[in-house]
């Protein structure tokens, strides 16, 4: 196939990234459109596929992010160079591509936009899919020997979905996205198993899988692995053992050390599909590099001043099932607050249920740069109702971290929740403060 020219639209060189991401946003009418015609149409443009390397695509509701990180390390600790392509970001465009485990630089991500948008001839793409593009160019002129892709939204029409895996990942599967994905656990996992392929790995880490991803794994042809049956976890005193299967049926068992900064399921779902790409994980400290895989916000947890700091984007019922777990086995003998905002479009009664009685007091604030945000006088009158009356209002969330850590005494825990935005908003005022502590 002959490659088109790549050079950019007159006056779009001189762009910053800062300004293509502003024109990203306005050059597609919807901010989500689902389907790969498009992706696909300007990937072949630009001779992009397929990938002249293995893939790893992780799909899922709750658990990618975290899978994603876990694989990135031990792959990288196995000397193959990665790539890694998530989203969203919390701080930095960059955080979405990354080669060797370090994102993209300006100007790397500005060629690539360039060439884009020189290949798409008029093609309407979503930031989304220029986004996708971008990794993948990068991934194909850096030569890296592992891309690893997290998928976007659902799965089947998701723009990751234009790339064939040669390892796929379905993680826990939750009500999530129901305006694109469904109403219920079935027609969202059939959904995540669009990524699936006849005869490639499927491993399947939801531990109770929903009967439309179990049917929809049958349909696709995969080869499955499922958890608690091929690969799993058991506890033992100091740690875990983790037990893998390969393709032709061999066990293996690996040692970790407890606490784990992300859960087991999902550290155990990654090495099950590096083990299905054939890395030599019996020739690595997985144990150590497993220990240091500290995910941004996922159960992250630091102390400031005293008061122990809890970061979790956990934006759905079953995530903040998880996240309270978490904060059990991590005990407080204090008071714990609650920093708290979420999406309009979320279960935002199911995650107050689940996690009111694991709060002293909520901290809400809305969030005028997010239209899709939540009022936070919304979800006061749903705390309300929900029997809360420990709550504070404010107008966004820079003064409702202020007014919280000023009411924290030592030994308090502070835990921020409910949507990447939130957990993205707060980051820079903790790193603030980390900073001004460090120089006394």
């Amino acid at each position: 196939m002959r490659r088109p020219s790549l050079s950019p639209q007159k006056g779009m060189s001189k762009l910053s990234l800062a300004h293509w991401l502003q024109r990203l946003e306005q050059l597609h009418p919807v901010e989500v459109e689902l389907g790969l015609q498009r992706c696909g149409e300007v990937a072949m443009r630009l001779d992009l596929l397929p990938l002249p390397c293995p893939v790893l695509t992780v799909a899922g509701t709750n658990g990618k992010g975290s899978t994603v990180a876990v694989a990135q390390a031990v792959a990288q600790a196995s000397g193959r160079l990665t790539g890694q392509f998530t989203s969203p970001h919390f701080l930095r465009f960059n955080e979405r591509i990354q080669v060797g485990g370090r994102e993209a630089d300006d100007s790397e991500i500005v060629a690539a936009f360039e060439q884009i948008d020189a290949a798409r001839d008029g093609t309407s793409l979503t930031y989304f899919e220029f986004a996708t593009l971008a990794a993948l160019l990068i991934f194909r002129q850096r030569s890296v020997e592992l891309a690893i892709l997290e998928v976007g939204l659902g799965g089947r029409l998701d723009a990751v979905n234009i790339v064939d895996p040669s390892v796929a990942v379905i993680t826990r599967i939750d009500l999530d996205h129901q305006d694109w994905l469904g109403d219920d656990l079935d027609s969202i996992g059939r959904e995540k198993a669009g990524i699936l392929r006849a005869g490639i790995p499927a491993v399947i880490a939801d531990p109770i899988p929903p009967a439309g991803l179990l049917q929809a794994v049958t349909d696709s042809g995969a080869e499955p692995f499922y958890l608690g049956e091929h690969f799993g976890f058991d506890e033992v005193a100091g740690g875990l053992t983790i037990k893998l299967q390969q393709r032709g049926g061999e066990q293996q068992s690996l040692l970790l050390a407890q606490p784990l900064s992300v859960l087991p399921v999902n550290a155990c779902a990654a090495l099950q599909a590096l083990l299905l790409l054939d890395v030599d994980l019996a020739a690595l400290d997985i144990a150590g590099v497993v220990a240091s895989v500290r995910p941004t916000g996922r159960q992250q947890s630091l102390v400031v001043g005293g008061q122990q700091l809890v970061l979790d984007v956990a934006h759905n019922p079953g995530a903040v099932d998880k996240m309270i777990e978490y904060m059990a086995a991590t005990n407080c003998n204090k008071r714990t607050i609650a920093i708290f905002s979420a999406m309009k479009d979320k279960d935002i009664h199911g995650m107050i249920s689940r996690s009111l009685a694991s709060f002293d007091a909520w901290f809400l604030a809305d969030q005028p740069d997010q239209p899709r945000a939540a009022a936070a006088a919304d979800i006061a009158a749903a705390l309300h109702e929900q029997g809360c009356s420990m709550i504070s209002v404010s107008k966004n969330l820079r003064q409702a971290y202020r007014r919280a850590r000023s009411l924290l005494e030592e030994g308090d825990r502070l835990v921020v929740f409910g949507s990447f935005h939130t957990v993205a908003a707060i980051l820079p005022l903790v790193d603030k403060d980390l900073r001004k502590e460090q120089r006394g």
